[in-house]
């Protein structure tokens, strides 16, 4: 067996969000791996990836890079000894093109001993060692779960009435789950008990935070490109600003991403007429795994989400784009951020905002389409909101934005249901 190229490496992870990035690294600590999420990212992570780019990337290039150059830079690490996580992708978004780029301007900065590692299911995940399967499985169970987490968040803190505590319950629960996913030895059996049980817990002390639920806010929807609405320098805070403003929010999370990518393998098996193979087989069997697992940690918060269901299945999302944007014929999160737009509305929705860095191609192309999608869906209030790292001040788009929520929201045919939970 070939020596774990990580031996003597630690694995940092990108904070897309922050939760996501503890329990990742609590699942590769799982196995034996030193992993850990990087810092969260500030304004010296902004400046060094800019001094280091173009200008014409992505802002989640520049993040990224710079979250990771802020570390070598620091000397808190040797190159030698550290592997940055970087996933990959093809297709047309400029995100396949990250880690090249990346690896391009460390050894220009005499940081080439760096390792870069995207685990794929084409090698075998033979990037992170022997127990690359293993290690996937956990990881997906950890994304899961925080993704649950931070919808119980959203749910709970716009009604706290002692500002804060909210946040404060939502990181011990998160340091709970990523103690749970990070357990070493357990069986799959066990690691999703254990996983489970430290939900359980994080959702009590979550509900234990003081609020008051009696004056329901306009509820937004949250879509758009997956890096940039999920971290939180990269959008301002986007979520906090619309709670500021009266609102509450809806945000889709990363594992609809891993339930898109799972639908567009079997599509693209399914075009080549591949049905029968063993690629196909194990497709749909990785499908039941992991609907089974999210089944299990969402048993813990009983009725929470009543109301706030996700799709049972990623393909009703493509499908409802379908008149705009045909799943066979188009890729990525336009597609989503669209079938979701239309999904929420008939959840109940007051508004949706769709967040993507500026001159990202999937914002363009779902703001050219929202329009006559809103048209369709009863004048539903759709904008979308770019962001490039300047700061800039957003507080009167909002509250332009909320004024047509409210405007909305008095004469919407579609009434949302509230859980037993969150009527007190």
């Amino acid at each position: 067996m070939s020596e774990n190229p990580l031996k003597g490496r630690t694995v940092y992870f990108p904070s897309m969000t922050e939760a996501g990035a503890m329990v990742t690294a609590a699942a590769f600590r799982s196995v034996g791996i030193e992993a850990r999420p990087m810092p969260p990212s500030d304004a010296e992570t902004l400046a060094m990836g800019g001094r280091f780019s173009s200008g014409e990337e992505c802002l989640p290039l520049k993040m990224t890079m710079g979250d990771a150059l802020k570390l070598l830079v620091s000397g808190e690490i040797a190159p030698e000894k550290m592997a940055f996580f970087m996933p990959k992708s093809d297709g047309p978004c400029r995100f396949g093109m990250y880690g090249p780029y990346m690896k391009m301007v460390f050894a220009e900065m005499g940081y080439g001993d760096v390792l870069f590692i995207s685990p794929t299911n084409e090698d075998g995940y033979a990037g992170v060692g022997e127990h690359g399967q293993r290690l996937i499985r956990t990881a997906w169970r950890g994304i899961v779960a925080s993704d649950l987490l931070r919808k119980l968040l959203f749910r709970v803190r716009p009604y706290e009435t002692e500002r804060g505590g909210t946040d404060v319950a939502f990181d011990r629960g998160v340091e709970l789950l990523s103690a749970a996913v990070g357990h070493p030895g357990d069986g799959a059996r066990a690691k999703v008990a254990r996983i489970t049980d430290a939900l359980r817990q994080a959702r009590s002390l979550i509900h234990a935070v003081p609020a008051d639920y009696s004056n329901p806010r306009p509820l937004i929807g949250i879509v758009g490109e997956i890096f940039c609405r999920l971290n939180k320098f990269s959008n301002d805070d986007v979520v906090r600003k619309v709670e500021e403003t009266g609102g509450e929010c809806w945000m889709s999370d990363v594992s609809e991403w891993v339930w898109y990518t799972n639908a567009a393998q079997l599509q693209l098996l399914g075009r080549y007429r591949r049905h029968f193979t063993k690629e196909n087989f194990g497709a749909r069997i990785k499908w039941h795994l992991q609907r089974r697992d999210e089944h299990a940690f969402l048993s813990a918060f009983e009725d929470d989400f009543t109301g706030y269901e996700e799709a049972h299945d990623i393909r009703e999302i493509m499908e409802l784009a379908r008149p705009y944007l045909p799943p066979e014929g188009v890729l990525g999160e336009m597609m989503l951020s669209v079938g979701k737009a239309i999904y929420l509305q008939g959840k109940g929705i007051d508004g949706v905002l769709d967040i993507n860095p500026f001159s990202c191609m999937n914002g363009i192309v779902a703001e050219a389409i929202y329009p006559r999608v809103s048209r369709v869906i009863d004048g539903l209030p759709i904008r979308v909101f770019y962001f490039d790292g300047s700061g800039a001040d957003r507080r009167h788009e909002l509250e332009i934005f909320m004024d047509l929520v409210g405007e909305y929201r008095e004469r919407k045919k579609v009434v949302r249901r509230f859980p037993k939970a969150f009527r007190r």
